[in-house]
């Protein structure tokens, strides 16, 4: 759950998402759930030439399962949050 929450409070900034079968989609980020479905606002395809059809995907909903990596702005990462947490976490499990 530690990423959920984590994810929950970058809602409203950009972040770009690179699914399983290479493609990567960039936008403002809308919601997320416990699962790491993600929806996403004012998306745009980062290498357009290779998905053309994509180009007029404006929002989209991206299921967690077919997530590679998610790739955050960096004054979006709060790194002793992440290190507190994740010490949290494993002391409790």
């Amino acid at each position: 759950m530690l990423f959920f929450s984590y994810f929950k409070d970058l809602v409203g900034r950009e972040v770009t998402v690179e699914l399983k079968n290479d493609l990567a989609i960039r936008g403002t980020l809308h919601s997320v759930d416990q699962y790491l479905n993600i929806k996403l606002e004012n998306t745009r395809v980062v290498d357009q030439d290779k998905y053309p059809h994509m180009l007029s995907v404006r929002n989209c909903f991206i299921r967690g399962s077919v997530v590679r990596y998610v790739q955050l702005p960096p004054e979006g990462v709060d790194i002793e949050l992440l290190h507190d947490a994740t010490r949290r976490e494993a002391r409790s499990g």
